[in-house]
């Protein structure tokens, strides 16, 4: 088990909004929450939620059309929104690095791999590595993620979707970061090589004690690898707590819908709960609660007020953002007799 240190990555209240023909869409509004060293922290919800603008904004590679409002975001206590784009430069890859989504698109095609690798190693390294130390480091990184190392040597059309998402995976790596954010690191991947990766990530996790966020609208990859929780809701953290506490006795209304809508292969058999109506537009968001359009638990002061993200009574390290989490009921109460 990894022991657990001070925060790693804290981000404090992020307002994150990008303008569009259209108008101001509020695409992240007052995030909140902190990565220990050496934690997995999975952030789920439903597509647009601002997930990935979360992640986008750590690493400030956000489109010219974002603007971040307010809010903090610090890595080892330093506000990374404060730096210089040289400064913030040195600081990608080799402090914070990011798994895409969609492996095929993060490669070059006409390189090979191993030189795609180098290529990072080469910007981001203290002092650029000869070509022998960068062979011996992609090695290293390719047992990491059981990839055999002569594929280094291949073009990305060469591999299989598994490999090349497990060589992104490697190249995150070529620079030790102290934290790194998987964006659906397993996306489009059948089942078999979904596990594979998620094994892989979970065990080179704990083997280097980094930090990792993960991101996905997949509940049951946010089940098995993360040990913290956060809900995101139109941009908002409506949820946030331990892992196994989250998932038995979920507290905001939004949560409980994600998990009794999504069929689960273990433990008892639960009736189906579907969650009604679609994401607001957040162009011109609901006010008070943004959830309170589709949500069987509101009542008028619900559209009016915004409750804030506060600890739930009774319950460690859990909070909830719902001004009704005591009436949420237990998922235990969907299971179906034998």
């Amino acid at each position: 088990m990894v022991a657990k240190g001070g925060p790693a990555l804290e981000i404090d209240g992020l307002v994150l909004r990008y303008r569009t023909r259209s108008g101001e869409v509020s695409a992240v509004e007052d995030v909140s929450f902190a990565l220990r060293s050496g934690e997995a922290l999975g952030l789920v919800g439903e597509s647009g939620c601002g997930k990935t603008s979360i992640a986008l904004a750590v690493l400030r590679l956000l489109p010219d059309n974002a603007q971040i409002a307010s809010g903090e975001i610090r890595l080892e206590g330093e506000n990374l929104l404060t730096l210089g784009e040289e400064e913030m430069r040195q600081r990608r890859w080799r402090d914070i690095a990011m798994v895409f989504q969609g492996a095929m698109n993060s490669w070059n095609p006409v390189y090979r791999i191993g030189a795609q690798i180098k290529e990072a190693m080469d910007f981001h390294w203290p002092q650029r590595p000869s070509d022998a130390r960068a062979r011996e480091r992609i090695a290293e990184l390719f047992a990491l993620v059981n990839l055999e190392p002569s594929l280094m040597d291949r073009y990305p059309h060469e591999l299989s979707g598994g490999m090349r998402q497990r060589a992104v995976i490697a190249m995150a790596l070529s620079c030790d970061p102290k934290v790194i954010i998987a964006d659906e690191p397993t996306t489009a991947l059948d089942v078999i090589v979904q596990d594979r990766i998620l094994k892989s990530l979970k065990r080179i996790q704990r083997d280097l004690r980094m930090s990792v966020i993960y991101i996905s609208h997949d509940i049951a990859v946010i089940a098995e690898v993360s040990e913290q929780i956060g809900v995101m809701y139109a941009g908002k953290l409506v949820e946030l707590g331990p892992t196994p506490a989250v998932f038995s006795r979920p507290r905001h209304p939004y949560t409980w819908l994600l998990f009794s809508s999504t069929p689960s292969i273990t433990g008892p058999r639960r009736k189906l709960q579907p969650l009604q109506g679609e994401p607001p537009n957040l162009l011109d968001p609901p006010t008070g609660c943004r959830f309170h359009p589709r949500c069987p638990l509101a009542t008028a002061r619900c559209t009016t007020q915004t409750p804030p993200l506060a600890p739930v009574t009774g319950a460690t390290d859990q909070q909830v953002a719902c001004w009704h989490s005591d009436r949420v009921p237990a998922l235990d109460s969907l299971v179906l007799a034998p």
